[in-house]
C-alpha cells in the first residue's frame, strides 16, 4: 500500500470566522507534506469550490450561517464530491457528534485542540482511519447505544422544554392527553431521566433539542 505522506494532502478549510481560516490556513501551511488548496467561510462556496478544484480533505466547522456543517456533509454526498471530512468546531454535544458521525464525518475535532492532535487527525483521517479523541469517542458509544427518540417524540420534547402542559401539548399536537403522557413517559426512559424536567434540560444539554 502506498505511503499516503509520499504526496502532500490537499485541505480545504471551511469556518465563517476570517480570524480561524488566516489562523489555520497560516499553521498548517508551514506543515511538510499538507497544502491548503483553498478556504470557504460556508458550506455553499465550500461546494463551489470543490467542484473546480479537488480537495483530499476538509476541515468543516460545525455552526454556520445558512448551510451548516451537517447540511454540507449531505450535500457532500448528494453532490457525489469523494473528499474526507474532520469537523473542527467549538461544539461538542453528543447529539452535535453523533449527527457529524451520522451524516459522514471521519473525524472530529475541538478548535483548542493541540496542533499535533490536529496534524495527527489530518494525517489518520487521510489515511483512510477515522479520529476522535478519547472523550469525544467515549460520548459518541454511549449517545449511538441510547435508543433514538421517534419525530413525535422529538416534537413533544420540545413543547416540554418550552413550559407546556400534557393538556396544552395535546392541544397543540391534536393528540390525546393519554398518548402525550404515554409519550413522556418513554421520554423520560428513553433519556434515562427522573421527570420530564430533567428531560428538557438534559435533552437541551446534550444538544438533542434547540429551543432557541
Amino acid at each position: 500500500m502506498p505511503d499516503p505522506r509520499s504526496t502532500p494532502v490537499r485541505i480545504l478549510i471551511v469556518d465563517d470566522h476570517p480570524v480561524v481560516l488566516a489562523g489555520l490556513t497560516s499553521m498548517l501551511g508551514t506543515q511538510a507534506g499538507i497544502e491548503v488548496v483553498g478556504s470557504a467561510a460556508g458550506g455553499e462556496e465550500a461546494l463551489d469550490i470543490l467542484r473546480l478544484k479537488p480537495a483530499d480533505l476538509v476541515l468543516l466547522d460545525l455552526r454556520m450561517p445558512g448551510m451548516n456543517g451537517i447540511d454540507t456533509l449531505h450535500a457532500l454526498k448528494r453532490a457525489k464530491i469523494n473528499v474526507r471530512v474532520i469537523i473542527l468546531t467549538s461544539f461538542e454535544t453528543d447529539e452535535d457528534i453523533y449527527r457529524a458521525v451520522q451524516a459522514g464525518a471521519q473525524g472530529y475535532l475541538l478548535k483548542d485542540a493541540p496542533q499535533s492532535d490536529m496534524i495527527e487527525a489530518i494525517w489518520a483521517v487521510h489515511a483512510g482511519r477515522r479520529y476522535f479523541p478519547r472523550h469525544i469517542a467515549s460520548r459518541l458509544a454511549e449517545r449511538m447505544m441510547r435508543t433514538s427518540l421517534s419525530a413525535r417524540e422529538l416534537e413533544v420534547l420540545v413543547l416540554i422544554a418550552r413550559g407546556l402542559t400534557n393538556k396544552e401539548i395535546g392541544s397543540a399536537l391534536q393528540i390525546s392527553g393519554n398518548t402525550v403522557r404515554n409519550h413522556v413517559n418513554s421520554i423520560i426512559d428513553k433519556l434515562e431521566v427522573a421527570d420530564r424536567t430533567e428531560a428538557a434540560t438534559t435533552a437541551i444539554h446534550r444538544g438533542i433539542i434547540d429551543i432557541g
